[in-house]
């Protein structure tokens, strides 16, 4: 039997891709085992699938000053014996890490016991975790074709991100059925992040009454971020927060307004959603999903409105915009080659556990 160790964590980005590729990498005949952190938010969510889990002793990599910064390097350094450790006990045929400070022990031991690594990177530009890793891969997967050139000539491959099956089976009536909608109009569904976003929900709600005369609106606005003054509001649907019922609102939605983290934007590419991104700014993050929507705008397949943009009457016009020019982003999303992430990273596994 071949055997495959997966590790990422940190965020939920560094996990559901992992947790993507499980039902295929089982289908393939591989067993899989699990390394994270040991108190990581990824131990829940690995255990709940039933997967072997294997926690190891994780710092966290900085850019800034912080008192931690002293003792991190020991408890990375404790983390390369504990990953060493367990991948001697398991023997994997290969190891494939989706990023976060947990993977960089994992990627290290592995090169050092000889054991091959894929690495996938979400953002257009490779993150510090990543960076420190990618000399001991022997494949690294990227989202962009921008982010080849940043890789070492031989080790990229252009993939996509790995979509959880799930999110293609959800069903247009449900959607409309779980938000009281007609089918006889079209629908805007907002995803400001699992925090939301205090911009984009305000320039919304500022301009709900006009949006409402063209669309309805399904509004994920993030935990304690719900209107009460807007409850029962007809063709308005607000959610603190969704799971299971997410693919129901994805497949009924015919324009999405999106931040543009890296796995986000991937999932409406892979469903051929017409957006609208709104990334972070440079002054909540590394600039990476400013990076992200543009390479989607250069590519046709979003339209980009940056945060300092974010008026109601910007987004008014740039979500009939969107929904006027729909054919188009359905068009050139068609086009894309990064039909089949999930099939082309478990061939490259097959490919590197024979070697």
């Amino acid at each position: 039997m071949k055997r495959i160790v997966l590790t990422g964590g940190g965020t939920a980005g560094h996990v559901t891709p992992n947790m993507a590729l499980v039902p295929a990498l089982e289908k393939e005949g591989y067993k899989i085992s699990y390394i994270g952190s040991k108190d990581g938010m990824e131990k829940k969510l690995i255990e709940d699938i039933d997967l072997p889990y294997y926690g190891i002793s994780s710092g966290k990599l900085r850019r800034y000053f912080d008192v931690k910064n002293f003792t991190d390097p020991f408890r990375v350094m404790k983390g390369y014996f504990d990953a060493k450790k367990t991948l001697k006990k398991l023997r994997p045929d290969v190891v494939f890490s989706k990023g976060g400070f947990v993977t960089v022990p994992v990627v290290i031991a592995a090169k050092h016991l000889g054991i091959p690594v894929i690495i996938h990177e979400s953002d257009m530009t490779p993150g510090l975790a990543n960076k420190l890793s990618i000399p001991s891969a022997s494949r690294v997967c990227c989202n962009f074709p921008e982010t080849v050139k940043h890789l070492p000539e031989g080790k990229a491959v252009l993939t996509g991100s790995p979509i959880r099956e799930e999110l293609f089976t959800g069903s247009r009536e449900k959607g409309l059925k779980l938000c009281d909608f007609t089918s006889s109009r079209p629908v805007l569904l907002i995803i400001g992040g699992s925090l939301g976003s205090v911009a984009i929900n305000n320039a919304v709600r500022e301009n709900i009454d006009e949006l409402l005369e063209d669309f309805q609106i399904i509004h994920i606005c993030g935990k304690n971020n719900l209107e009460t003054m807007l409850a029962g509001k007809s063709g308005y649907c607000q959610f603190e927060y969704v799971k299971k019922e997410l693919k129901h609102l994805f497949a009924c939605a015919d324009v999405i307004i999106s931040r543009a983290g890296a796995n986000a934007i991937c999932e409406l590419l892979a469903l051929r959603k017409p957006n609208i991104l709104i990334p972070l700014g440079l002054n909540a993050s590394r600039g990476d999903q400013i990076l992200n929507a543009q390479s989607f705008q250069r590519q046709g397949y979003s339209y980009v409105l940056n945060e300092e943009e974010v008026t109601s009457k910007s987004l008014l016009n740039a979500v009939h915009e969107v929904y006027e020019n729909r054919a188009s982003y359905i068009n050139a999303m068609n086009q894309s080659e990064l039909s089949d992430p999930i099939g082309t990273i478990v061939k490259l596994a097959n490919e590197l556990s024979v070697k």
